[in-house]
């Protein structure tokens, strides 16, 4: 059984690889002069293509033979996903996505890397074209599949488990996000069991909601990417091509479902950082209004103190006058006498203040 080479591959400007499929699940592997020597009777060719190099550019426009309208829109820089019927050929466009390095950050702020793939099958060829920064997990996949003899054998299948690896490929992220929204759950349920007289700590309370945030148009984001896809696959589901097969429009309406299960599975991740998010807020509002209490009440009680010793220190300020005339200031009991008037001044003034509930 013939097997794909792992040397060929981007060896050459603007292709990634090329090989003919043996029908057998391994390929014969091509490089630039034998794919333009490539006739139908040889086998189904597959060929990827970096889309933005020149030498691929050039031989899509110039000896593919393709339509100039299929041409243009596999060349093209700003695609979502999308199926167009072609004769006997389909002009697929999708997205996957590609782990960067995790010291590499991206535009949007994770370590996810968005890349569309562009597809033209015909029953006798599969061309794709991606980016030359961009790589994909599913191509590579199925490339070392064919490298061990366990890949595909018809236009069909390939286009069918392109779709599956695409799809497969979101599940490590989605676990990765729903771990992080309960990490983030179990940070404010810790906050909201906390002793509730002390104040929320203001640079963990702003780390939160930044990651709850972050989490929130990730999820956003990711949702608005899956959607064009799934209705795609659901296009790609119905058209008719004599190559592509029941079988493979079995595997493609899974991948359906399992979109359908990861937009919902992104809704309630969106939900649950929304309900955290308005918890957590809630929580620091109760906890600031809880202090801002305790300290009004403080206020209050300096304030009735205040209240309590003014009568004793006007009396004291007036007798403390050094002039003449000051009643009592040769009586014996003049001290005794200021005193009691003290006192009874502040106890009035403390009755009345319970009497007005003002303590």
């Amino acid at each position: 059984m013939n097997v794909l080479k792992q040397p060929e591959y981007g060896l050459e400007p603007g292709l990634r690889f090329a090989c003919v499929l043996d029908g057998h699940g391994g390929a014969v592997p091509r490089n630039w002069a034998e794919v333009r020597g490539w006739r139908p009777e040889d086998g189904v060719l597959w060929i990827h293509l970096e889309r933005d190099e020149r030498e691929a550019q050039g031989w899509v426009r110039a000896e593919s033979g393709l339509d100039p309208v299929v041409v243009e829109a596999l060349l093209a820089e700003d695609t979502r996903p999308r199926v167009e019927v072609i004769g006997n050929g389909l002009l697929i466009i999708l997205r996957g996505i590609s782990r960067i390095p995790e010291d590499v950050e991206s535009e949007l702020g994770d370590n996810i890397d968005y890349v569309p793939l562009h597809l033209w099958i015909d029953g006798q060829r599969v061309i794709t074209l991606r980016d030359t920064d961009h790589s994909l997990m599913a191509l590579r996949d199925l490339r070392k599949a064919m490298a061990t003899g366990n890949g595909v054998t018809r236009p069909g299948e390939l286009l069918a488990r392109i779709a599956e690896r695409l799809v497969a490929d979101l599940e490590p992220l989605l676990e990765k996000m729903d771990c992080e929204v309960d990490a983030l759950e179990d940070a404010v349920l810790e906050k909201a069991d906390a002793d509730t007289v002390r104040l929320v700590d203001p640079a963990a309370n702003q780390e939160v909601r930044h990651r709850l945030s972050d989490l929130r148009r990730r999820a956003v984001h990711l949702r608005r990417y899956l959607t064009p896809q799934r209705d795609a696959l659901n296009r790609l589901q119905r058209e008719e091509c004599d190559w592509f097969t029941q079988r493979d429009r079995i595997l493609i309406r899974e991948d359906i479902d399992k979109l359908h299960r990861f937009i919902e599975y992104l809704d309630a991740i969106r939900d649950r950082a929304i309900i955290l998010h308005e918890d957590l807020s809630a929580l620091v509002s109760e906890r600031i209004a809880f202090s801002s209490m305790r300290i009004s009440k403080a206020s209050n009680r300096l304030t009735a103190l205040a209240a309590v010793v003014l009568p004793p220190t006007l009396i004291a300020g007036i007798w403390g006058m050094n002039v003449g005339g000051v009643p009592y200031n040769q009586d014996p009991m003049g001290f005794a006498y200021l005193g009691g008037a003290c006192f009874l001044s502040s106890l009035v003034v403390l009755l009345m203040m319970r009497l007005l509930k003002w303590i």
